[in-house]
């Protein structure tokens, strides 16, 4: 099977996962019905994760595992979860994938590795101020496509806030991947955040200031 990564990348892959902190457990949820992108996301977290001792792969089925699709709140595939820890010891930041992390995406899940593993959100002082302070759950959806530049950074913005607070889960969703969802929520440019099943939405790449003035609003 030819290589996802090659040998460049690989090289610049461990200089950067050299600073990596603490372990992180990658859990990658398959199926075997209507799946046909596992088998390269697989693939992908495979290599990357055999490039760092740090980096743990779990691969799972979304059905034989029900319990743990259940306990991380996994609807449909291929899912990746994010955690800080290893063995047993593992940190549920809320933090998920849906859709392979390729092209574009591929850069925010380097990124993701690294803030997961260092547990610090970088976000101002405000934003974090404002995360503390929410008393109702925020679902963040980032539709997003592997061709897409400025996608990234609403991307690791989202999974940030999802760090910064317990009250926070954010997913990347690759839109062509789910055609029906996109549809559903009116995707036809990407990034597109949308917030709480759509009570609210972000169109583009914004700063952390403009998505916590749109969470605002759709808490009030």
């Amino acid at each position: 099977m030819e290589k996802l990564l090659n040998t460049e990348i690989e090289k610049q892959l461990r200089e950067i996962f050299a600073d990596l902190k603490q372990p992180v457990t990658v859990l990658l949820f398959t199926s075997q019905e209507e799946c046909d992108l596992c088998g390269q996301t697989r693939q992908l977290l495979e290599e990357v994760s055999a490039l760092d001792e740090k980096i743990d792969l779990r691969v799972l089925d979304i059905q034989a595992d029900a319990g743990l699709t259940k306990q991380y709140r996994i609807d449909k595939t291929p899912a990746l979860t994010l955690l800080a820890g290893a063995g047993d010891q593992l940190t549920d930041y809320g933090i998920r994938y849906y859709g392979v992390p390729a092209g574009h995406e591929f850069t925010s899940l380097v990124h993701d590795l690294l803030l997961v593993s260092g547990g610090e959100s970088g976000l101002n002082e405000k934003t974090r101020q404002f995360l503390s302070g929410l008393k109702k759950p925020v679902h963040l959806q980032v539709f997003v496509t592997p061709t897409c530049p400025y996608c990234p950074s609403a991307v690791v913005l989202a999974h940030r806030m999802a760090l910064e607070s317990p009250m926070v889960t954010a997913d990347m969703v690759e839109a062509t991947e789910f055609p029906e969802l996109s549809e559903h929520y009116g995707v036809s440019g990407v990034p597109h955040t949308v917030i709480n099943d759509g009570a609210g939405e972000l169109i583009g790449a914004n700063p952390e200031e403009a998505l916590v003035a749109e969470i605002e609003l759709v808490l009030k």
